[in-house]
């Protein structure tokens, strides 16, 4: 009789089951959210608004012009792509959730081109002069 294997990651259980993102999508968002929380006075729980903006500013902190393209390789998109990690999270038993959270906490949220582009985009059009 083989006997299952119950020490298995949590991790490599919500990668099979949901294999849209990276392993190392799930570690940014972890890194994140102790991010954000460090950043309060006093640590508490977070809504899903509060941690798309922690995530937009340790993104840009740790990636900067490239952020975009490295959450893309990892699968992520939109900010509903940050909600659907927490989630897989949430029911893996790595994250706590109040009733209050919804994974619709995390829809619509910010574009990322503009959150994550437009802030490295010169503020005023460069002019090269011609006689030079």
């Amino acid at each position: 009789m083989k006997i299952p294997n119950t020490t298995e990651d949590p991790l490599a259980l919500i990668l099979r089951r949901d294999p849209r993102y990276t392993a190392d999508a799930y570690y940014f968002v972890r890194e994140a959210l102790d991010h954000t929380v460090r950043q309060l006075v006093k640590p508490r729980h977070i809504s899903g608004q509060e941690l798309l903006d922690g995530i937009r500013k340790y993104a840009l902190s740790q990636y900067g012009p490239v952020t975009k393209r490295v959450l893309s390789e990892w699968g992520i998109n939109e900010c509903i792509d940050f909600g659907h990690i927490v989630f897989n999270l949430v029911n893996e038993g790595l994250l706590g959730k109040t009733d209050e959270d919804s994974i619709e906490d995390f829809s619509g949220g910010y574009d990322f081109a503009e959150a994550f582009s437009q802030p490295f985009q010169p503020k005023q059009p460069i002019a090269c002069p011609l006689n030079s």
